[in-house]
C-alpha cells in the first residue's frame, strides 16, 4: 500500500548558511534515490523541511514494496558457453552459478545476436523489494553526498566516533504509520523527535503518522518545519510590526534569520536618536552584518531610531529579550560612530600618498598608480564628451582615497559611499562626492548607471583601466572563474555607451587605456581580445532586452567600433524583418555577400555605357534614385527609413538575379555588374548585415 514517507535526522544547531542547502540536498537525495529504485509514484510529491536542529523529509506515495521486474540477463558468449562438441561448457556451468541459477541448461536459455557473435541470455521475473531495505541503502547515500561545509567528529554514547555536520540525536523513519527499522551514525530509526529547545519543554514528541509530520511539529513542538515558512512568518511579522514604516529585509537576511530560529516571534527595539547623525549605510550594515537586525526607515527611505528583531522565544514579557538586545547593538552603533568623527578629521585628499603602500596587483602597482591611471582616462574621456575636465580629473582622483579610512577598514561593504560622505564634508563638488560612489556603478546586473557626468567618466575609466591592466598580464576569465568581475566590468562599459548613447570609439578607449600602461612590465596589449569580449558581453545584454540573435548579429557582425546607436539600429531591423520584402532582400544580401567574396580582383566604378540587360539598367536606376533618400534618413539616424526605402529595391533586385548572368564570361561585363552589386551592397549594409536575417 502506497502511505507517505518521512525521515528525519535531528541534530545540534546546524550551520544557518548552509541550512537551506542541506536540506534540499538532503530531500532530493532521498527521493532520488528511491525514483531510481521505482519506490515513486509519478504523483509523489517531494517536502524538504529544515531547521536549526534537524533535515527531514516527506514523500507521498511511497510504496512498500518496489514492483517486480523483468529482468534480461546476459549469460556468456556461445563460443564459450558451448565446448568444441556443442556441449555445455564448465564456464557456462560456473557463470549460472554465479548468477544465482545453477539449476539452469541450456535449453532455458535464449541465443541471440550480439554485436558480431551470438551470446547466450536469460529472461526472468526478479521479485520488489521491501522498502526498508531500499531506504537503508539510499540513506546511507544521500547523508555521504550532503554537501556539508565541514565535517565534526563526535562521540556516539557507546564510545564510538562517528563523523556528521554536527551530532545527531535522534533518527525518525516513518512509513505511514509504520517505524522503518533503519540504522545511521549507530541509531536506530524510531517515531519520536524534539521539538523546541525552549518552547516545547525538553519532551520528545512522538508523530503518529508521516502525514501528521508539520502539524504536529508546529502545534506540540513550537517549530515551524518548513523553512520558507518560516521565512514568510517572519516577513509577516516584519511587515506587521513595522507599521507605517518601511522594513529593509534584504531576501538573504530572510533566509539566514529563517535559519537560525525554529519558531520566528518579531520585537521591537530602539537605539538612541544620537547616532542617527551617523551616515545610515554605516547603521544599516551593522545592523544587518552583524547582528541580523532589521532597519526601518521612512516613507522618505531616512533611517528611523527603532529596529526589529526576530526571537526564537515566543514571551508575553519581551523585556529582557529586548534589553539584551538594544544592549548588544548600542557598542557597534557607537565604533561606527567613532569611525565616522574620526575619518572626518583628515580629508580625502590627504589620504591619497598612503595609496601608495596599498597593492593593487604585484604586476600592475600599488592603488595609487591605479588612481593615477584612472585619471588620465577620466580626464580624457571628459574632454572627448566636452564635460567639465577640472571636476573629471578631480573626481576620479579622490575616488578610491576612502580605501585608507577606518570605516570602510570596518566595513569594506561602503567602499565608495563613504568616500561620498567624506568628500561632502570637505567641501568638494557635488559631482565630485558622488563619483567616489558613482564610479563602482553598475555593480550588479540591472543596477543603476552614474547619475553625473563625472561620476560616468571615473566609471568608464575604472572600468576601462581594470578590463585591460587584468586582461594585459593573463588574467582573463576562464570558465567560470572571473575573479576581478571583468565580464561585470564589461557590460557595465556597454551598459554606459549604450544607455548614455555616448559618441565614443571603443577602439579610442581601449587605446588609451593601453597607453596608461605605457612602460609596464609582462604588459601584453589586449586590445583585440577586450574588444571581442566586450562585443560578446553586449551581444547578451541585447538578447536579454528582447532583441532575437538574428536582429543582433545583423547589427554586431559588423563589429562596430560605436555602440551609442546599437539599440536604434536593431529597432530599425525589427521593423525592416517585418515587412514583406524582408526575406527576399535578406535572402539576396546573402547571395550578393557570398558573390563578392569570391572576387579577387579590385572592384571599380559602375560603367553606365555596359550595361546591357534591361534588368541591369532598371537595377542601377532604381539605385540612384533611392540612394539619396538613403543616405538623408541614414545622416539624420533615421535607421528605420534607411532600410525601408531600401525594401523598394526587392522587384529590381530579384529580377536582376533571374534574369542577369553576373559572372559573364566577357571579364568587362562581369566587372561592371560586380560593382553593380557592390554599390547595392554597401547601402544595403549600411545600418546592419541584413544577410543575418536571411534563414
Amino acid at each position: 500500500m502506497n502511505q507517505t514517507l518521512l525521515v528525519e535526522i535531528q541534530t545540534e544547531e546546524l550551520p544557518p548558511k548552509a541550512l537551506v542547502k542541506l536540506g534540499a540536498a538532503f530531500a532530493n537525495g532521498i527521493a532520488n534515490g528511491l525514483k531510481a529504485r521505482d519506490f515513486l509514484a509519478l504523483d509523489s510529491v517531494v517536502t524538504p523541511h529544515a531547521t536549526p536542529r534537524r533535515l527531514a523529509v516527506t514523500i507521498t506515495n511511497v510504496a512498500a514494496t518496489s514492483p517486480d521486474k523483468s529482468m534480461r540477463e546476459k549469460v556468456l558468449p556461445v563460443s564459450v558457453a558451448l565446448d568444441k562438441d556443442g556441449n555445455p561448457s564448465a564456464p557456462l556451468a560456473k557463470k549460472l552459478a554465479a548468477l544465482g541459477f545453477p539449476d539452469l541448461g541450456v535449453a532455458d536459455l535464449e541465443r541471440a545476436q550480439d554485436g558480431k557473435a551470438e551470446s547466450f541470455f536469460y529472461t526472468y521475473t526478479a521479485s520488489g523489494s521491501a522498502l526498508a531495505g531500499g531506504l537503508q541503502d539510499v540513506l546511507l547515500d544521500a547523508v555521504a553526498k550532503l554537501p556539508i561545509p565541514k565535517l565534526m567528529s563526535y562521540q556516539r554514547p557507546d564510545g564510538a566516533t562517528v563523523q556528521f555536520v554536527r551530532p545527531v540525536h535522534l533518527l525518525l523513519a516513518l512509513h505511514g504509520e509504520q517505524v522503518l527499522p533503519l540504522t545511521l551514525l549507530g541509531l536506530d530509526a524510531g517515531r519520536q523527535t524534539m521539538g523546541h529547545r525552549f518552547l516545547s519543554h525538553g519532551q520528545a514528541i512522538a508523530i503518529p503518522h508521516a502525514d501528521n509530520y508539520g502539524a504536529v511539529l508546529e502545534s506540540e513542538g513550537k517549530v515551524i518545519s518548513s523553512a520558507e515558512g518560516r521565512k514568510e512568518s517572519i516577513r509577516r511579522q516584519l511587515l506587521d510590526k513595522a507599521g507605517l514604516d518601511k522594513v529593509l529585509m534584504p531576501e538573504s537576511l530572510l533566509d539566514e534569520v529563517a535559519a537560525l530560529v525554529e519558531w520566528p516571534v518579531v520585537y521591537e527595539c530602539r537605539f538612541e536618536d544620537e547616532f542617527l547623525a551617523v551616515p545610515q549605510e554605516c547603521l544599516i550594515l551593522t545592523m544587518q552584518t552583524n547582528q541580523k537586525y532589521f532597519a526601518l526607515t521612512d516613507a522618505a527611505g531616512k533611517l528611523r531610531s527603532r529596529f526589529l528583531i526576530v526571537s526564537n522565544i515566543e514571551t508575553s514579557d519581551p523585556t529582557a529579550i529586548v534589553g539584551g538586545n538594544e544592549r548588544v547593538v548600542r557598542p557597534r552603533l557607537s565604533d561606527a560612530k567613532f569611525f565616522f568623527e574620526q575619518d572626518k578629521k583628515k580629508t580625502l585628499e590627504s589620504r591619497l600618498p598612503l595609496l601608495a603602500s596599498v597593492v593593487y596587483h604585484n604586476k600592475l602597482g600599488t592603488q595609487l598608480d591605479r588612481t593615477e591611471r584612472v585619471t588620465i582616462l577620466a580626464t580624457s574621456i571628459a574632454r572627448r564628451l566636452g564635460y567639465d575636465v577640472p571636476l573629471a580629473e578631480r573626481g576620479a582622483r579622490l575616488a578610491k582615497a576612502d580605501l585608507l579610512t577606518d570605516m570602510v577598514g570596518e566595513f569594506p561593504e561602503l567602499q565608495g559611499i563613504m568616500g561620498t560622505y567624506y568628500a561632502r564634508h570637505d567641501g568638494e563638488h557635488e559631482e565630485v562626492a558622488l563619483a567616489a560612489s558613482e564610479h563602482y556603478q553598475p555593480r550588479f546586473a540591472g543596477d543603476t548607471l552614474p547619475s553625473t557626468n563625472t561620476g560616468l567618466t571615473a566609471a568608464l575609466a575604472d572600468k576601462l583601466e581594470t578590463l585591460v591592466g587584468i586582461w594585459a598580464i593573463g588574467l582573463q576569465p576562464t570558465g567560470e572563474k572571473d575573479p576581478f568581475a571583468l565580464r561585470r566590468h564589461a557590460l557595465g562599459v556597454m551598459r554606459m555607451l549604450v544607455e548614455k548613447r555616448l559618441p565614443l570609439s571603443i577602439s579610442d578607449l581601449l587605446g588609451e587605456a593601453v597607453a596608461v600602461f605605457e612602460g609596464q612590465s609582462a604588459f601584453k596589449d589586449p586590445r583585440a581580445e577586450v574588444t571581442a569580449f566586450m562585443l560578446d558581453r553586449l551581444r547578451g545584454m541585447l538578447r536579454e532586452r528582447g532583441f532575437s540573435p538574428n536582429e543582433v548579429e545583423a547589427v554586431l557582425a559588423q563589429n562596430p567600433d560605436r555602440v551609442d546607436d546599437v539599440v536604434q539600429r536593431l529597432e530599425a531591423v525589427q521593423a525592416f524583418a517585418a515587412l514583406p520584402e524582408s526575406a527576399s532582400l535578406a535572402a539576396a544580401n546573402k547571395r550578393i555577400t557570398n558573390i563578392l567574396k569570391k572576387t579577387e580582383a579590385a572592384i571599380g566604378e559602375v560603367k553606365p555605357e555596359l550595361l546591357k540587360e534591361q534588368a541591369e539598367k532598371n537595377l542601377a536606376a532604381a539605385i540612384a534614385r533611392v540612394r539619396p533618400d538613403v543616405d538623408a534618413a541614414f545622416a539624420r539616424g533615421d535607421f528605420t527609413g534607411t532600410l525601408k526605402t531600401l525594401a523598394q529595391l526587392r522587384d529590381d533586385v530579384d529580377a536582376f538575379f533571374n534574369d542577369v548572368m553576373v559572372m559573364a564570361d566577357d571579364l568587362l561585363l562581369r566587372n561592371n555588374r560586380l560593382a553593380l552589386l557592390s554599390q547595392l551592397h554597401g547601402m544595403m549594409n549600411g545600418v546592419a548585415d541584413i544577410s543575418k536575417l536571411a534563414t
